[in-house]
């Protein structure tokens, strides 16, 4: 993505009201534990329908165990965790997929044995069909994918692979789309193809937090930043305020 490209997307962002329209999540004093490990501490942040938002810091701040806690993955958590109108604090994982929320770990999770299709084919419908994608149109998204439908997972390049871990998601009807690391050690054609796809997803009406190492990649696709340190955030800020907050991002994150 050129400087261009980025000056328009982060533009269009800035469009947007920082309060405006329906919250997709909305999180407030999460604390979560892994066994006696207590890692988030506190947790505050929206995201609102149809957003990009994007956690940033430093490895071991907490936005992993925050995507891991809004699914229901961590150990132990307290607080409030609202997907919509749902308080979801105190459902299995099972049942907060059911309502909307897909999640693409850092892993990916692909299943080595079945081919390319298979992988796409095997999560059952557990959101909203009306965001549930075809085949054709994943393709249509995805044309690696197409051309390599009927190769086994193991046989995809780590590019093709990260495109299949996300575009199984969209086959379930999940409209909320929890994206780790989704560009980590991929070729630049590759990020750049990722790039698209987000924004093609929110053109689409999808709701994305992504969490991203990888500051160049993520800073011109989201609309709101939530800055996380020790597990807890420390700085929170719309699109239109980025270049202002370049030299505390620098101080945090080193960016």
């Amino acid at each position: 993505m050129n400087h261009a490209e980025r000056d328009n997307v982060v533009a269009s962002g800035a469009e947007q009201t920082l309060d405006s329209g329906p919250a997709a999540l909305t999180i407030t004093g999460l604390q979560a534990w892994y066994g006696e490990s207590h890692i988030l501490h506190g947790v505050d942040l929206t995201v609102r329908r149809g957003e990009v938002v994007t956690l940033l810091g430093r490895n071991g701040a907490g936005r992993t165990t925050t995507l891991r806690a809004i699914m229901g993955l961590t150990g132990r958590r307290t607080g409030s965790l609202r997907i919509g109108e749902k308080e979801t604090i105190n459902l299995p994982t099972h049942k907060i997929a059911h309502c909307g929320v897909g999640y693409c770990p850092e892993e990916r999770a692909i299943f080595s044995s079945l081919s390319c299709e298979e992988n796409l084919l095997l999560p059952p419908m557990v959101g909203q069909s009306s965001y549930a994608m075809s085949l054709d149109e994943i393709y249509e998204m995805f044309p690696n994918l197409k051309e390599r439908r009927m190769s086994q997972g193991t046989r995809l390049s780590g590019g093709e692979q990260q495109m299949l871990a996300v575009a199984r998601i969209l086959r379930t009807g999940a409209n909320l789309l929890l994206l780790d690391e989704i560009s980590e050690g991929l070729a630049p054609v590759i990020v750049q193809a990722l790039a698209r796809m987000i924004l093609a997803l929110k053109a689409r009406g999808y709701t994305v937090v992504m969490v991203e190492q990888n500051f160049r990649f993520a800073a011109p696709l989201a609309d709101r930043f939530y800055v996380m340190e020790h597990g807890r955030i420390v700085e929170h800020f719309v699109a239109s305020e980025l270049e202002g907050k370049m030299p505390v991002l620098h101080e945090l994150l080193g960016v």
